[in-house]
């Protein structure tokens, strides 16, 4: 898989073209950038997100050195389709999106509901995925994952009474620093202005919202038969998917390295990305 000599490489997610492909009935949008070639690093968004909901502080030092795919799931953004209703099903579609870009190979970055899909897509194929990230997540059935639905809904009231964007309260403390990291992040959202994706609708959001408090009630993965190397991060204060959750997976996944950022929540890693950054492109180019 190599790009043609005449397709410069685009290594800003602000910049990188939408596309689209299809697989199964279904239309897939996607957006890739950095070096083609070998295997791609594809990433794996969170609950209501859309293409557009990647932070660039992340992506953007990835792609420098790694070939990246983000892409929309089935019924959200610019894919076709409706959102599945379990997290099994949202793997299987992440399947059938790999498989028709005709790779057999990947490196995987997923952050909060999409590490639990990741985990999904690992547990079913464990050949595809030679390294893993997962950040801002926890393992199937874990403790107390299902009260993530009560935390989401209302803190979508407070930050509409307070007209702000939800990930501000879900993401973030709302101490001093933790105010000032998500205003940054917020705003890093909108560096890109051209194609951008529309966002969630209400039933396809509730479907996701189902399908990870199902996730949380159901009996465990055996993740012990995931062998490939795994790096797991969060921050130390997380609401959505307690951090706990981190450790529990560290437990279970054998070899894997963990890094806690403190005095953080659900969005440690875009808090401290300075830090972050550096530990997952070496992890990644390892």
């Amino acid at each position: 898989m190599s790009s043609s000599s005449n397709e410069p490489t685009i290594t800003s997610y602000a910049q990188a073209p939408a596309k689209t492909i299809s697989a199964n009935g279904v239309t897939y949008a996607y957006r890739e950038l950095g070096p083609k070639g070998g295997i791609p690093v594809v990433f794996f968004v969170h609950l209501a997100a859309t293409l557009d909901n990647w932070d660039p502080r992340v992506i953007d030092p990835i792609a420098a050195h790694r070939h990246v795919i983000t892409f929309d799931q089935q019924g959200v953004g610019a894919s076709s389709g409706t959102v599945p209703a379990t997290i099994e099903a949202a793997a299987d579609d992440a399947y059938d999106f790999i498989s028709a870009l005709g790779y057999k190979t990947i490196d995987v970055f997923s952050f909060s509901m999409g590490g639990m899909i990741a985990q999904d897509l690992v547990v079913k194929h464990p050949d595809l995925v030679r390294r893993l990230v997962l950040t801002g997540t926890g393992p199937r059935g874990g403790k107390d994952m299902d009260k993530l639905v009560g935390t989401t809904y209302s803190d979508i009231l407070r930050a509409t009474l307070t007209r702000s964007d939800p990930k501000e309260f879900l993401f973030f403390n709302r101490d001093a620093e933790g105010k000032r990291a998500a205003k940054a992040f917020v705003e890093r959202l909108s560096e890109r202005t051209v194609d951008r994706d529309k966002p969630i609708g209400t039933k396809a959001f509730q479907t996701q919202l189902k399908a990870i408090q199902r996730f949380g009630r159901s009996a465990p993965s055996d993740l012990s038969k995931l062998t490939q190397p795994t790096l797991i991060a969060n921050g130390d204060n997380d609401r959505m998917v307690p951090s706990v959750l981190s450790n529990d997976l560290h437990r279970r996944i054998a070899g894997s390295e963990l890094v806690i950022y403190p005095n953080s929540g659900h969005g440690g890693i875009f808090q401290y990305h300075e830090r972050f950054v550096p530990v997952a492109v070496e992890f990644l180019t390892r």
